[in-house]
């Protein structure tokens, strides 16, 4: 037992080690079907994913939120310079247009006398009446029996007594609203339902496109610099009237859908798929060995989902789902897409 202990399972231990050894040595350089290649290649190739150009229809609407305001009231000024003589209406009175608020009495000198000899002629007076411009119920009335006005003074205020649903647009909104109709769908939560409301039209207001002062600075120093452009509000809005029997109040808030343009039967792709958002863009389009084309296509009606090709590409012919080189998929907030 001393032999095996000291010479046989010492040398049987030395041949098993130098086994392991030669086999391991095998193993990572001498093995004939080792490919050095394939561990530097990729095990998958990840493909971008493609859409079909299909046959549809599409409906351009666009849903805003906006707010319920009354018109503002309408200033009357004096038409006469004169002493006010009688006062004809009283505030909350309902009047029209023409209706007379009060009279002025008007000196009127005679013109000088040809003849040096001839007595001078006394001044003469008349009357004239200051009426409201607009119908409405008289909100303010400044004037007292004997006070002097002059003409342009304003003297008064009429309210018209009318509502306008008015909401901000983003750009992207704002280009979907090139040609709006006159018309649009209203819902007030809690409300009468439903409403049509006329007149729609779009404004800039001036304030919104005067040049930032130098203490107003260029840009906003707490806006989010990754937020999308295109989701950022222009100072553009969209008004409409409330008609006179709709019962809605001053302050509440509206949901406006205006649609502005309807197609049947077109050409429709993802708007994720279009580089360019007015007239004109360019989509990839993908043949059969994959190769990718970078294709210019004419662009018409969105519904923020699906756009418009009235040129540039044939039904059932494969696109790039995504613009190449975006990090995220042109959903809600791109070009088309901004606002429902």
């Amino acid at each position: 037992m001393g032999v095996v202990r000291t010479v046989v399972f010492p040398a049987l231990r030395l041949v098993v080690w130098t086994l392991i050894a030669i086999a391991l040595l095998w193993i990572a350089f001498a093995r004939p079907d080792r490919d050095t290649g394939a561990a530097a290649s990729p095990s998958a190739v990840v493909e971008p994913p493609a859409a079909v150009v299909t046959r549809g229809d599409v409906t351009n609407t666009v849903t805003l939120q906006g707010t319920i305001a009354a018109d503002p009231a309408a200033t009357v000024r004096s038409t006469a310079t004169g002493e006010v003589a009688r006062v004809r209406a009283a505030v909350g009175d309902a009047v029209q247009e023409g209706t007379p608020l009060f009279t002025v009495t008007v000196t009127v000198e005679p013109p000088a006398p040809t003849d040096p000899a001839a007595p001078p002629a006394q001044p003469t007076t008349r009357t004239v009446a200051v009426t409201s411009p607009v119908a409405g119920e008289l909100a303010t009335l400044d004037v007292l029996p004997g006070q002097a006005v002059s003409v342009g003074d304003d003297v008064a205020t009429v309210s018209p007594g009318t509502l306008t649903v008015s909401a901000p647009l983003t750009q992207a909104q704002q280009y979907r609203l090139l040609a709006p109709p006159t018309t649009a769908q209203v819902t007030v939560p809690g409300g009468p339902g439903t409403f049509a409301c006329t007149g729609l039209r779009t404004g800039n207001p001036a304030a919104t496109r005067q040049s930032p002062t130098p203490d107003q600075g260029c840009a906003d120093p707490y806006a989010d610099p990754y937020a999308d452009p295109s989701s950022s509000m222009t100072g553009a809005n969209v008004s409409c009237a409330v008609p006179p029997d709709v019962q809605v109040f001053p302050g509440l808030s509206a949901t406006l859908d205006v649609t502005a343009g309807t197609a049947t039967g077109v050409l429709l792709v993802p708007v994720t798929a279009v580089q360019g958002s007015v007239g004109t863009g360019t989509v990839w389009t993908v043949a059969e060995d994959g190769t990718r084309t970078e294709t210019e296509v004419t662009l018409g009606l969105t519904d923020g989902e699906d756009v418009e090709v009235t040129g540039g590409l044939t039904e059932g012919q494969r696109i790039l789902q995504f613009v190449p080189g975006t990090d995220t998929p042109a959903g809600p907030g791109g070009a088309y897409g901004a606002g429902s």
